[in-house]
């Protein structure tokens, strides 16, 4: 950044005011198709699938995580009755959690890999369209390539799985400097690199799960935003960032609820996700403390509001 002139800046800012502006333009015409979603552990609330779906409609969501072992374990008579609740309130399903471990040793991977097949029909019986995981950002034992390879073969056999019962996989890359640099062996942490995996995998199911947090802390753009499609996207969470700390300086469990504080562009990038039709979950995930402390109902009513006034930005 510091070899750049100062007209090579101007320039390349005035290019991304008018992206920006040509978003906002554009995104005036559409609706937004994304659900706001509940995700209650993300929050720190703890409760059933039951107890979830009550929430989401009585605090103003429109779609719900499921939980893939809650799915597994329920009989056909309690899924009937999920099923019916859920359509009464008028809420959908947003996405779950992947249920293998991936990012251990080939014991721990092979294991969770036995049991996917069940899980994953499970999960296509009761509706359940999408699945995500995070990937980790660094590893003190695999180089960046030798890391590349073992995520791009697991992953395409968990895809295949998933794929053969209707389900689509989401991959969320962790965009904080001070989570990649923290071990020996820096990996993926950015849009682009993610991309690099997606095509390596070779499978048609695989994306995004998108987070604004690791969208801003990567230091990726609107631009890498419109450059994906709604097939791109599996889901999305939602955040802001704490005000008075540099980027590269943000921890990534200390986050704050969505647009709390501005930090984030978060009209910049909604605008995009409507610009694209993505049509998914986007969910909060702030990681953060004082909501974790409070009541479950004082935690969900903060969050409903937060997120409330984030989509509002685009509305």
């Amino acid at each position: 950044m510091q070899r750049r002139t100062f007209l090579k800046t101007a320039g390349s800012a005035a290019i991304g005011v008018l992206a920006i502006g040509s978003i906002s333009t554009a995104a005036e015409g559409k609706k937004r198709k994304f659900t706001l979603d509940l995700r209650c552990g993300a929050i720190g609330v703890r409760a059933d699938l039951r107890l979830s779906i009550g929430f989401a409609h009585r605090f103003g969501f429109e779609s719900v995580e499921p939980s893939a072992g809650a799915v597994v374990a329920l009989s056909q008579a309690e899924l009937d009755q999920v099923l019916a609740d859920l359509k009464a309130k008028n809420l959908v399903w947003g996405a779950a959690g992947l249920p293998v471990e991936f990012r251990r040793d080939d014991d721990a991977f092979n294991k969770g890999m036995k049991d996917l097949p069940a899980q994953a029909a499970a999960l296509q019986k009761a509706g359940i369209t999408r699945m995500g995981t995070w990937l980790s950002p660094a590893s003190d034992e695999l180089t960046y390539v030798a890391n590349f390879r073992q995520h791009a073969r697991r992953l395409r056999e968990v895809c295949k799985v998933l794929g053969d019962h209707g389900l689509r996989f989401g991959m969320e890359y962790v965009g904080p400097k001070t989570s990649w640099s923290k071990l020996r062996y820096p990996f993926i942490h950015t849009m682009a690199e993610t991309k690099d995996l997606i095509a390596e995998m070779a499978v048609d199911n695989a994306g995004f799960v998108l987070d604004s947090w690791h969208w801003y802390t990567a230091g990726d753009t609107v631009d890498d935003l419109l450059s994906l499609t709604n097939k791109d996207v599996v889901a999305c969470d939602l955040n802001d960032a704490p005000a008075g700390i540099e980027r590269d300086d943000q921890l990534d469990n200390r986050r704050e609820l969505p647009a709390a504080t501005g930090v984030i562009d978060l009209k910049t990038f909604l605008g995009a996700l409507v610009e694209i039709g993505y049509d998914g979950p986007i969910r909060a995930e702030p990681f953060n403390k004082p909501l974790n402390d409070m009541g479950d109902e004082e935690a969900l009513a903060a969050t409903s509001k937060a997120m409330h006034k984030a989509f509002a930005l685009v509305e």
